[in-house]
């Protein structure tokens, strides 16, 4: 299965969720990919991995059709690998504007490492530019992160407007699995008001899961760690943990996994 997150803004978790999901999935001895697909490499830099260098990168597969398979690295955590991220991105961004059919570009890619990895998790960058399509594009399903603040809400409005007006040829076909609340912290009125609006809005496209603020989450990429490797006894260990069970039993109900 490959599952993308994406949203409008920025700051709303993507980059933690997504990696702290894929941690959570290869903890549960599953064959997991992270393809970090924002130019600034936030999510290869925060499991200890280096971008750029010398050698290929996701850039030289998505704009010059270098196999994949040459710019995997290998994470601490047993059966997760990652695609890094960097500032070839930008380059490959351009190239790709030019091609035809630009967001199957990471499918095809992909392809050959089917039968490799159970499941491929794309960090996308913010917004709906052409490299999130391009990660969108090879996804069968989608996450979407929101914060409980009123601009994240209706960003979260306006990236499922921007989904549907998107241009029929660069259109996604992958299938919203769920949105995701990040960053939640009870104690705050706001907090309690943004939730009940989102899952009023949404209803059961809301995952039940949601992941509290936790300094510790913070402070995982600072030493290149997932948060199950830095803090397992973490309220964010926990929460992703319950959300990596939750994600899969919603996927298999779905026929995506």
């Amino acid at each position: 299965m490959i599952l993308a997150f994406s949203n409008l803004k920025g700051g709303v978790g993507k980059t933690t969720s997504a990696v702290n999901l894929a941690a959570a999935l290869a903890r549960s001895e599953l064959g997991v990919l992270l393809v970090d697909l924002d130019p600034q490499g936030s999510a290869s830099y925060s499991l200890g991995v280096p971008g750029g260098g010398d050698g290929p990168g996701l850039g030289d597969v998505l704009a010059d059709g270098v196999p994949l398979a040459e710019v995997l690295w290998e994470t601490q955590i047993p059966g997760l690998d990652v695609a890094c991220g960097g500032a070839d991105l930008a380059r490959a961004q351009m190239s790709l504007a030019r091609r035809k059919g630009p967001t199957a570009r990471l499918r095809e890619a992909l392809a050959p490492l089917a039968r490799r990895y159970d499941f491929v998790i794309v960090d996308c960058p913010p917004g709906l530019g052409l490299l999130s399509l391009v990660g969108l594009g090879a996804a069968r399903a989608y996450v979407v992160p929101t914060t409980p603040q009123y601009l994240a809400l209706e960003a979260l409005d306006r990236f499922f407007t921007a989904l549907e007006t998107t241009e029929p040829d660069l259109r996604p076909r992958a299938r919203l699995l769920g949105i995701l609340l990040t960053m939640i912290d009870h104690r705050t009125h706001l907090t309690e008001e943004v939730c009940r609006e989102v899952r009023r809005r949404h209803g059961g496209k809301v995952f039940r899961t949601e992941i509290p603020i936790n300094v510790r989450l913070a402070q995982a990429p600072e030493y290149g760690r997932s948060i199950f490797d830095f803090a397992s006894w973490a309220p964010g260990a926990l929460a992703y943990s319950r959300l990596g069970a939750e994600m899969l039993r919603r996927a298999r109900r779905q026929g995506l996994a």
